[in-house]
């Protein structure tokens, strides 16, 4: 099943919805979905992470630089860097988290629980 297929999209902030892919012992992968105009605040995390970009256009403030993304665009974020982004048009990206992100884990098994009891 794709993730297209199910339900199981969180919402991180109004416009932008996530999925985890897989995750693993050291790393995991999550698919974003993120609506234009849409804008995920400045924030940062002890795990390092990867943006690969599908499709549509994203700006990322990382460590106080402007980057303009487009589809097979990667940027790279080494731990505790403060980022933020700015949805341009419509996008689907791939975010690669070294070690996997527990916080975002605990939310999955959350969501799953409660699908499992309706």
């Amino acid at each position: 099943m794709t993730a297209m297929e199910n339900d199981s999209w969180i919402t991180m902030v109004p416009g932008i919805r996530r999925q985890t892919l897989v995750a693993g012992e050291r790393m995991m992968q999550v698919l974003v979905m993120l609506e234009a105009g849409s804008h995920l605040p400045e924030h940062q995390h002890p795990h390092e992470q990867i943006t690969y970009v599908l499709r549509g256009r994203l700006r990322m403030l990382i460590g106080g630089v402007l980057h303009e993304l487009g589809a097979g665009d990667t940027a790279y974020m080494p731990g505790g860097t403060p980022h933020a982004v700015d949805t341009l048009e419509d996008a689907l990206v791939i975010d690669t988290f070294s070690p996997p992100r527990e916080d975002m884990l605990a939310v999955d098994r959350e969501k799953q629980g409660k699908m499992s009891d309706e």
